[in-house]
């Protein structure tokens, strides 16, 4: 798989995630095996670029593992050209554009998929980004506003138009957001349409429906969004798979480990407190994933960490605790 000059290790990206896709899971994605991540999502708007928020969103690797990719959205060609020129001079190798989001507060300013009901303007501003940066962009997008309406192909020709190097598409419309399941003849269809490389996106949550995606549609690629919380290993499990091996899942040893170095990741990279709060919802998911039950009493536990010493101590305690079970057993 290449997007301009840059050839990845495999077929198989982690989705950029509003809140999720932060530079600590990024890492430790990309170490378990994706061939490359992308950044969550930046704002367009310049009055926002030193907020806290949008400083930590911009904050990358040192490209040993890839390219840096940042995906940027808004609706304002020019607004969207200067966002791409100034994250190419703070490092970025590859620019995304945002036109698939379904997320109220950004569908409200016409950004994300909103986008996708003005394709004059969708054709502005692709062509104001790609002409703006000297870097590869692509574009992230979903099949239409809703079912009514899927212009994804309509969409996916003016991007090859532009100048667009690789398009990542969401088998879902804006009106479906997460819900139901993602359908992929729409997929098949732009793939078909179009000579650059598509990435099938939506519901891919294991190797064989990676397997079976990548043979309906005929895409290039896939990309895992929502099924790596909690399992960050699986990019690597299906690409092995797609390569002819089979790895199983962690040992729950190596869980642990992963677990724990992705907590002392976070505490670092937002700062103690902070990172206590952001640590949650990933605790949260990985105690969904994990091979033994955990009690509403042992997560409302560590959900009362206000330290990352003492989050870091109960993960350590709750692991301990099982293994002296499973010795018992």
């Amino acid at each position: 798989m290449r997007i301009g000059p840059y050839e990845f290790d495999n077929n198989i990206a982690l989705a950029p995630m509003a809140g999720i896709s932060d530079l600590p899971f990024r890492s430790l994605c990309r170490q378990l095996g994706a061939g490359w991540t992308v950044s969550e999502m930046v704002t367009s708007r310049p009055d926002l670029r030193a907020s806290r928020k949008t400083q930590l969103r911009l904050q990358h690797g040192d490209g040993s593992d890839g390219p840096r990719i940042v995906q940027i959205v808004g609706a304002d060609p020019a607004q969207l050209a200067d966002t791409a020129r100034f994250n190419v001079d703070n490092g970025a190798d590859i620019i995304d554009i945002n036109m698939g989001c379904p997320a109220k507060k950004v569908c409200n300013v016409a950004s994300g998929s909103a986008l996708l009901r003005d394709e004059a303007l969708v054709a502005d501003i692709l062509e104001a980004v790609v002409n703006a940066v000297a870097v590869p962009v692509t574009l992230k997008t979903r099949t239409g506003w809703d079912a009514e309406s899927r212009n994804a192909l309509r969409i996916a020709k003016l991007a090859e138009a532009s100048g667009i190097q690789a398009l990542t598409l969401h088998g879902r419309t804006r009106d479906d957001r997460f819900t139901g399941h993602a359908e992929y003849r729409t997929i098949a269809e732009v793939k078909a349409g179009i000579s650059i490389p598509v990435i099938a996106n939506g519901d891919i949550d294991s190797a064989d429906k990676a397997r079976a995606v990548l043979a309906e549609t005929g895409a290039d690629a896939v990309m895992v969004g929502r099924a790596a919380r909690g399992r960050p290993w699986l990019l690597g499990q299906i690409a092995a798979r797609l390569a002819g091996r089979d790895i199983a899942d962690p040992a729950l040893d190596t869980i642990h480990t992963l677990i724990r170095d992705h907590l002392v990741a976070m505490h670092a990279f937002y700062g103690d407190a902070h990172g206590v709060r952001i640590a949650r919802k990933h605790i949260g998911w990985y105690l969904d994933a994990l091979p033994f039950a955990v009690s509403n009493t042992q997560r409302q536990q560590i959900n009362r960490a206000v330290d990352g010493t003492t989050q870091i101590a109960l993960i350590e305690s709750l692991f301990s605790s099982n293994a002296q079970e499973a010795l018992a057993a």
